[in-house]
Order: structure tokens, then C-alpha cells, then sequence
């Protein structure tokens, strides 16, 4: 799919991986749409990229707040063509403690935000996507990208909920894209490793210094902007499909 001129859903739009990614689709050409509850940041990220981009108030686990959003993005673009799914939450606590066994509500709170979520967007942002028409001769009419996380495959202590969570998104790729290909949409995930994000800037330099020290090569952290060259990939390649893609400098997480 040649992006430009496209209409795209960025959730969690409105910093880190899909700041980047909605930097990347408007430079691009798209039109985007950013989902985020952080309507500051939100709005301030449309007034620097302009009228190629909108801010919209969602909650990604929220049936009627997706649906009204999407149906904002529609009747404002008149299609929808690709749904990039970043916004995600995560909590550091164990199955069992000295604190005791971990919380059900926030085990809860994770799923219902990094998986239900995700799902909840994949499926009314599909129902956009098979309404439009074809744009190639493959009878293509969109793109799904979710985001999972190399923790889905070598969790870390305390983990559990989130592993369970990106786990989870790692499941519904191949179905999900088995099941919408009739309709000409495509679904793809991406795996991130360790990505520089705002959240990392509070750390002491030692521990930032060990955590590059534990990627294989380069030795450093993941950008944004490579995440977001990943989902333009996606976007651009049409024989992409049914994949989850690791984008991690080879690490492979230890147990802490």
C-alpha cells in the first residue's frame, strides 16, 4: 500500500512508539487519526504536524469510545486504511509475594487494556476497513498492525500480567489475519525489545548503561523512529501478512 493520501488509526498516538509512528505516516502522506486518553500531548503533537492529523479522545477497551472515534475518523477522511494499535499499559508485580498473591484487579487492568483493547480496535477498525473499496488489484482494503513485546516470549519477573497480555496479541495474529483476508485486510505485529522511550529517562545511568549492556548488537536501545519504520514497512510491503516481527537487536530477556 502506498501510504500517501491513506487514512490511518494511531492508538497511544500521542507519545513514544506511536508518536513516532504518526510522525513517520504524515511525513509519509497519510492522513492520521491519533486515539490517546492524553489529550495535552494529544493536541499538541496535531498542532505541529497540522491539518494531516486529528486528536481524539479514546479509551481503546471502551466499545462506544472506539466506535464514535472511528466513526469521527470516517466521516471526517471518508475511509480508513490502516490501524496501528501501540496504546498499552503494564505493572510490575508477582504472582505470589511476601505482599501476598498479585491483585486480580490490576492483573485485570493490563488485559483489559493491552489485550482486550488491541482486539476491541482490530475489530470495529476491520468493520471500517471492509466497508471501502479496493485499492490494488489484490482486492487490498487495509492494514492491522499490533503491538506485542519480546515479553511475550521470555517474560521477566514480575511480568506476568503484561507477558500474559502481549502474549495474547501474539495469539490473534495469524487467526485474526486468516479470518479478515476475504476482506482484503492484512495483520501483522510487532515484537519490540528494549525501545528508547520517554519512560527511560528517569533511570539512573548505570541501570541504562546494563539494560544496553544485555542487547546483542547494536549496543544500544531500540529509537521510536525504528518502530515506526517497521510499521511503514508494514504498511508498503502487500505480501506481508500473519507475522509477528521482532525488532529487539537479537536480546532475548533474562529472568530479571
Amino acid at each position: 500500500m502506498d501510504i500517501a493520501g491513506k487514512v490511518a488509526v494511531v492508538t497511544g498516538g500521542a507519545s513514544g512508539l506511536g508518536h513516532a509512528t504518526v510522525e513517520r505516516f504524515v511525513a509519509d502522506g497519510a492522513k492520521v487519526a491519533i486515539f490517546d486518553l492524553n489529550e495535552k500531548m494529544g493536541l499538541e503533537l496535531v498542532e505541529q504536524l497540522g491539518e494531516q492529523a486529528i486528536y481524539l479522545n479514546v479509551n481503546v477497551a471502551d466499545e462506544s469510545s472506539v466506535q464514535n472515534a472511528l466513526d469521527a475518523v470516517v466521516d471526517k477522511w471518508g475511509a480508513l486504511h490502516v490501524c496501528c494499535n501501540y496504546a498499552g499499559i503494564g505493572v510490575a508485580i508477582k504472582t505470589y509475594s511476601s505482599k501476598g498473591p498479585h491483585p486480580l484487579a490490576d492483573y485485570n487492568k493490563v488485559l483489559n487494556v493491552n489485550l482486550i483493547g488491541t482486539f476491541n480496535v482490530s475489530r470495529l477498525a476491520a468493520e471500517k476497513m471492509a466497508a471501502g473499496e479496493p485499492y490494488n488489484d489484490d482486492g487490498a482494503r487495509g492494514v492491522i498492525i499490533n503491538t506485542a513485546s519480546v515479553a511475550a516470549y521470555e517474560g521477566q519477573i514480575s511480568q506476568v500480567a503484561y507477558s500474559a497480555s502481549k502474549g495474547g496479541v501474539v495469539g490473534m495474529t495469524v487467526p485474526m489475519a486468516r479470518e479478515l483476508a476475504s476482506f482484503g485486510i492484512r495483520v501483522n505485529t510487532i515484537v519490540p525489545g528494549l525501545i528508547h522511550t520517554p519512560m527511560f529517562e528517569s533511570l539512573d545511568e548505570k541501570v541504562y548503561k546494563a539494560l544496553e549492556a544485555t542487547v546483542v548488537f547494536p549496543h544500544r536501545l531500540g529509537r521510536a523512529e525504528e518502530i515506526a519504520k517497521l510499521a511503514a514497512f508494514l504498511v508498503d510491503n502487500d505480501y506481508m501478512n500473519g507475522e509477528c516481527i521482532r525488532l529487539d537487536g537479537a536480546i532475548r530477556m533474562q529472568p530479571r
